[in-house]
């Protein structure tokens, strides 16, 4: 029965030390791919919050802050993207 108890404690001393060697090695790696990673995608943050407004092509809700805008009758139209405004312009 000793010896049983000892070999159940051996593992479980082996798998707690696998699982802390794993986890340390995650964030190891975690922390590569997204210092890699963030030279690659540097977009502009987008602030949260404040009002919306519709494309009236495609009807999508787009910040003030990213959208195409275009004059129109001396209103400013808000677009979510380059196509939306040539259907509106017809083009």
């Amino acid at each position: 029965m000793g010896e049983l108890i000892a070999v159940l404690f051996r593992g479980l001393i082996f798998l707690f030390l696998f699982l802390m060697v794993r986890s340390l090695a995650r964030s190891v790696l975690d922390g590569f791919r997204s210092a890699g990673s963030a030279s690659h995608t540097s977009r502009p943050p987008v602030l949260t919050g404040g009002e919306l407004k519709k494309d009236p092509v495609c009807g999508t809700y787009v910040s003030p802050a990213v959208s195409i805008t275009r004059k129109d009758k001396g209103e400013t139209v808000y677009f979510c993207s380059p196509e939306c405004r040539d259907r509106y312009l017809g083009r």
